[in-house]
């Protein structure tokens, strides 16, 4: 095959692959719009909420995890094969969870929709097991600029099937969960007759003991904590079974020794730091973006626009920017994008917390730039640093992001605004000074609680509605009472992005420790197996 035919094979699968990108966001940010219209439906407290979304989410990780141990012998295309199947079935099983709950069959609709929703995640980790490795290798001497560029697949994706949902306005939800089968059957198409390449780590001669010896015992620990609370959250065991619970740990355990036992390695020490930076990472930027539309609704209303796009243009300065990465990073390293976006996404949330009117669009401004480098730029880290690690170390630290704001970050983020909405209510003056005696302790709300917990490790408390409800049922002033306590709570929900805060600060901490690093090494340089792909 001559050159310029290579390129141009090289270029289809690109496309096709950046299609496929498209497709996971196109269900992602059709989730994130329908969530209200869910948790409505289905009776949801923002805690629950954000576990139905997280469900859309961690079901990533199994399947990236999975077909990145084994990709190189069955073939991306099979991945590839398995992903279409996914996508298509979260659209068929979408719409009958919305002819279900139309005949009053509650729980079947939202065991279908639940049920769907990881299904879905799951082909969205396929479809991150294939991309990136295929991309990686295409184009191993520019990474970093190539995975950019692949990634705004995802804003772009946020901003076509954003604009198409919003222009859909109130028509059934299960039509707005069908669009994703659009772009799943045309990638499916270009894709189906590509022949794609050998993997960077097989054609150098890396064998598969030392692709695992990268990810080491300490990923192996790391992966098995996370599948362990992730196992008894999904099968909710009672506290008194322990034969469940001590089970769960011990497949962690066995996990670890057996990987541990075959490597006989601790991993890359830079690839375990990785795997730490991505938790918080995955958890500013898709954590936030998956309660962006609910938290900013209230400002939204107030100006008379849908609160979807402040996503949307956030996710148009992403796209845009992902795909002039390559000029950027010319001119800086990637750790510096990384920690300069740090700073920006802190005071992108900051501002967030407390912006109104037209002004959000300002605040959304800095953290669209903050987040815009964060994915892809640490994933080219990754694929320039532990090359070895092939497809298994690039998809790794993937859904390790991916299994974090799904099973912590998207429940974490309801928590915090369930604190905030308390803190709200108990210190509003004006709420203690008109409501019922029975709820005011020396001029302090003292509001009816309910104790929670997520995962038997995250406590929290939640106003309980049906309570607070009886004790201002027959006040006189009950419509005043609930306008105030609705505004509170929208005030609380939007100040919980100030929380948020804490995440891109770890972040921050640990790329300036990684730039004083590898300025002590003499200065970031990728470690390059072979000489055999284009630029």
């Amino acid at each position: 095959m001559n050159t310029s035919t290579a390129k141009s094979t090289n270029m289809i699968l690109f496309w096709g692959c950046f299609i496929a990108l498209v497709t996971t966001a196109f269900g992602f940010i059709t989730r994130v719009f329908l969530i209200d219209t869910w948790s409505e439906a289905f009776d949801l407290n923002p805690a629950q909420a954000g576990r139905l979304t997280g469900i859309g989410i961690w079901p990533f990780f199994v399947s990236i995890v999975f077909f990145s141990l084994f990709i190189d012998r069955i073939g991306y295309k099979i991945a590839m094969i398995f992903a279409f199947i996914g996508h298509v079935s979260w659209g068929i099983l979408g719409y009958l969870a919305y002819q279900q709950l139309q005949v009053g069959h509650i729980d079947v609709a939202y065991d279908l929709l639940y049920w769907g929703s990881l299904i879905f995640a799951l082909g969205n980790g396929t479809v991150e097991s294939f991309i990136n490795p295929v991309v990686a290798t295409m184009f191993n001497k520019n990474k970093t600029k190539w995975l950019n560029i692949l990634h705004a697949g995802w804003p772009g994706g946020l901003v076509l099937a954003g604009i198409i949902v919003i222009g859909l306005g109130n028509v059934e939800w299960w039509i707005k969960i069908v669009i994703t089968v659009i772009p799943a059957f045309l990638y499916f198409i270009i894709l189906i007759k590509q022949k794609f390449p050998k993997n960077e780590r097989v054609a150098a001669g890396v064998s598969y003991k030392e692709m695992l010896q990268e990810f080491g015992i300490g990923g192996a620990i790391l992966v098995a904590f996370l599948l362990v609370l992730q196992l008894n959250d999904f099968f909710k065991p009672e506290s008194d079974d322990y034969l469940m619970r001590y089970g769960f740990i011990a497949i962690g355990v066995l996990i670890v020794t057996v990987f541990g036992w075959y490597v006989k390695t601790i991993g890359r020490p830079i690839l375990l730091f990785l795997c730490f930076i991505i938790m918080p990472l995955a958890i500013t930027e898709l954590g936030t973006d998956s309660w962006i539309q609910s938290i900013m609704q209230s400002v939204a209303n107030k100006q008379g626009f849908d609160a979807g796009w402040v996503l949307i243009y956030t996710s148009a300065i992403m796209l845009v920017l992902r795909l002039f990465a390559g000029k950027i990073l010319y001119k800086i390293s990637p750790l510096t994008l990384l920690a300069i976006s740090s700073v920006l996404a802190i005071f992108g949330l900051y501002t967030l917390s407390i912006a109104t009117g037209w002004f959000i669009f300002l605040a959304a401004t800095l953290y669209g730039l903050g987040k815009t480098f964060f994915w892809p730029t640490t994933l080219g880290v990754v694929a320039e640093q532990t090359p070895k690690g092939g497809a298994l170390t690039l998809n790794a630290v993937s859904g390790i992001g991916m299994l974090t704001v799904g099973m912590l970050g998207a429940p974490i983020i309801g928590v915090f605004q369930s604190n905030s909405q308390i803190n709200e209510l108990q210190v509003s003056q004006e709420l203690a000074q008109i409501a019922p005696p029975t709820l005011v302790n020396n001029g302090i709300m003292n509001l009816p609680l309910e104790n929670k917990t997520i995962y038997s490790i995250i406590n929290y408390e939640e106003v309980d509605a049906a309570k607070l409800n009886q004790a201002i049922d027959g006040a006189s002033n009950k419509k005043l009472l609930n306008g105030l306590i609705e505004k509170l709570k929208a005030n609380g929900t939007q100040k919980a992005l100030s929380t948020i805060i804490i995440f891109p600060v770890i972040m921050l901490i640990c790329f300036l420790f990684l730039i004083f690093y590898f300025q002590s090494k003499g200065g970031y340089k990728p470690i390059e197996l072979s000489e055999n792909a284009e630029n």
